[in-house]
């Protein structure tokens, strides 16, 4: 039987059913999922060096004889150590490999070989250079390397599969590619390709895999050779035209149209507002009411800013669905989140007398059967909950609005699953985490935008600094310096409870802060295992005044709003994600008094915390902050994708490869919306199937 691309990898020489599971963790289960596990990086050995112009500290590729080898097992070690002389007409090369008795056999005098490797230092002999475990390639006797993938070309290097290395895996591509017929089934249409000026598919594979010998190395490791970007824009483009269809399914199912043109409900907006809105959460909100008055169910993702009041929006437009007889669902990623959404929502709606549920999985059985019955007699209006929403007893009478908080921390999987509790309800996705509007715009391609880029008025900056735990001193008495001007403060800490993490915990804090620090001062605590009641009750004293300063987890992230408030002190900053601590920051700075962040983490940290915390300390800008949090989380993580075991893509980028991306986009709406294009469009639906089909449902749910 011929190798096509949806043969399964099983079908490939040296492919037995332990290295086919290793792949499958990799989510390469076919031919076609093998080619496009593109290489990281790419290597020049294209240059053979001489023996004699070796410098330390270079990587060089050398072609010599082999003149000894010997296997030695040193004094008081375990491993052997294969001692190899080569040489060639310039001059000798000593090669050591670790464990390498095996290849003693095969390196027989006069036995010509081609080495890549680092030359270093001889330790024993500072005027002798060396290779240490080199990549070696064994030359036949007529001058042909046996593998041609490992020298004399520029070489990919692919990112190992467990025990599968990278040369393993070279060898295995390149036997596959050479298997293949010259010409494969391209997904791109041909005018498309035509016009744009892209390569064909099999050409696109060969040159991504193994470049000529004329490719320019430095285009290759930029991923911007003409075969690259082909690769990357039919990743991009298969992609938006599922998002593209899902929309065009989307536009043709009948929704819910609210009425929104009624005195009633305007009254009733106005009744819970309680300052005056701005002009971005009017053009919003109008964004939104539109949406929901047309007959169409309403896909929209509102982003806003930490403290921009998004969430007042959310709860406009939930007002809207509860006055026309329709239940609203709110979800949240975590009980801490859904718990102050629960809050927030109460104390804001209650001057509308709407009945507010909180449903989460800590709510005790009776309870829980309680709230249940509510929901399914559609006496509870608005219902807050986590993952607990989704679960099967959970039956709502006439739900008409879904509300989700921060979507890039649900699975796509499970929004699914909370818009199905109804036929078709209106779905309201909100980010406080800043998201750069055009990259929002390509990868939510299925929704339409709304985004508050104004903040209330009267708010003041908020400066950020970096203190270590020695400094604690100096940040103590700067929090008191404020509390005496009759400011409020927020001290957070990442767990409840000691822990064998050695991090500070908030409930022994707290008890410390109040003998020890600050016994003159009235503290209060905040944390997740708190009964509702007890939260409500702290965090109303600490509105009202009566508490000087609120020691607290992460349970004040959202839903918090404070104006007095001037100082939030962050012990084990460290700990927390870039989005989390910039919401945390929102927390301050809510009302007209300068106010102060404190990180407290090792002044030594390196790496993506230190990335993490200057960029904090570097500034406010959500745009800004959202491209550092997607480099360094990756946008498999970043938008939700990586819950399901695989990255959306494979070789594509959406912060590198940018500009691709709008265009895939742009090409792949414009087949869908164009019914001239049909028959293109068919060509290309049955590339939404097989080994790509769960990127599609992840677009497709999206």
């Amino acid at each position: 039987m011929a190798l096509s691309l949806s043969s399964p990898v099983e079908a490939l020489t040296g492919v037995g059913p332990e290295r086919a599971a290793r792949l499958a963790q990799r989510g390469i289960r076919t031919v076609a999922d093998l080619l496009h596990y593109l290489p990281f990086r790419y290597e020049d050995r294209r240059q053979i060096t001489p023996v004699a112009r070796l410098e330390p500290g270079g990587t060089f590729l050398v072609r010599a004889s082999v003149v000894d080898a010997s296997a030695v097992r040193h004094r008081g070690r375990p491993e052997v150590v294969l001692h190899v002389l080569v040489r060639d007409d310039s001059g000798s090369l000593r090669v050591r490999f670790f464990h390498g008795a095996y290849l003693q056999p095969r390196l027989r005098p006069g036995q010509t070989v081609m080495l890549y490797g680092r030359a270093t230092v001889d330790p024993m002999r500072p005027a002798v250079l060396e290779m240490v475990n080199p990549q070696l390639e064994l030359v036949s006797r007529d001058g042909n390397g046996r593998d041609s993938t490992e020298s004399g070309r520029i070489v990919p290097v692919y990112q190992a599969i467990g025990p599968l290395s990278t040369r393993w895996l070279r060898r295995l591509i390149h036997r596959t590619l050479a298997a293949l017929p010259p010409e494969l089934e391209d997904p791109l249409p041909a005018s498309l390709r035509q016009r744009l000026g892209l390569p064909d598919r099999a050409t696109a594979l060969r040159h991504a895999h193994f470049p000529d010998a004329g490719a320019s190395l430095d285009e290759l490791n930029r991923f911007a050779t003409p075969a690259q970007r082909r690769l990357i824009f039919e990743e991009f483009f298969l992609f938006q035209l599922g998002l593209a269809l899902r929309r065009q399914q989307e536009h043709a199912r009948a929704g819910i149209a609210f009425r929104v043109r009624d005195d009633r409900i305007r009254q009733a907006l106005k009744r819970i507002l309680p300052f005056k809105p701005t002009a971005a959460q009017k053009r919003v909100l109008a964004e939104i009411a539109a949406d929901m008055e047309r007959p169409v169910p309403m896909n929209r993702l509102l982003q806003g800013d930490v403290g921009s009041g998004k969430t007042l929006v959310a709860l406009e437009a939930a007002v809207i669905a509860m006055e026309n007889g329709y239940q609203v669902a709110l979800m949240a990623p975590t009980e801490i989140l859904a718990a102050q959404h629960f809050l927030s929502a109460r104390r804001t709606l209650a001057p509308g007398g709407y009945r507010v549920e909180l449903l989460t999985s800590g709510l005790g059985r009776t309870a829980r059967r309680q709230v249940l019955e509510r929901i399914a007699q559609g006496t509870a209006q608005l219902v807050v909950g986590t993952h607990a929403l989704l679960e099967q007893p959970v039956r709502f009478a006439r739900l008409g609005l879904v509300i989700i908080d921060e979507q890039h921390r649900f699975g796509v999987l499970q929004r699914k699953r909370l818009r199905e509790k109804a036929a078709a309800p209106d779905v309201l996705v909100m980010t406080a985490t800043p998201i750069p509007r055009t990259l929002a715009l390509t990868l939510y391609g299925d929704l339409d935008l709304s985004v508050i880029d104004e903040m209330p008025p009267g708010r003041a900056p908020v400066r950020t600094l970096w203190y270590d735990e020695a400094d604690l001193d100096t940040v103590w008495q700067f929090l008191r310096s404020e509390v005496r001007r009759g400011r409020q403060a927020y001290i957070v800490y990442p767990v409840i409870e000691e822990s064998r993490l050695e991090l500070k915990a908030a409930i022994a804090q707290y008890e410390h802060l109040s003998r020890t620090v600050f016994p003159d001062l009235r503290l209060g605590l905040l944390h997740g295992r708190m009964k509702n009641e007890d939260k409500d009750a702290v965090m109303e004293a600490f509105r009202r005044g009566e508490l000087q300063v609120l020691v607290s987890t992460t349970v004040i992230e959202v839903g918090v709003d404070v104006p007095n408030a001037t100082v939030m002190v962050i012990e084990h900053a460290e700990r927390f994600g870039l989005a989390q601590l910039h919401q945390l920051r929102g927390r301050i700075g809510r009302g007209p008094h300068p106010s102060t962040c404190i990180l407290v983490a090792p002044r030594n940290a390196a790496g993506d915390v230190r990335q993490r915390l200057e960029t904090l300390v570097r500034t406010s800008s959500g745009s800004e902050i959202a491209e550092v949090d997607l480099r360094l989380r990756g946008p498999g993580e970043f938008f939700g994708t990586a819950q399901h075991g695989a990255p959306a893509f494979s070789i594509a980028n959406p912060l590198r490869d940018y500009e691709l991306l709008e265009l895939a986009r742009r090409e792949a709406f414009a087949l869908v919306e164009d019914p001239a294009r049909a028959h293109e469009l068919d060509g290309v639906r049955a590339a939404l199937g097989g080994s790509w089909a769960q990127r599609y449902e992840l677009a497709r749910v999206g």
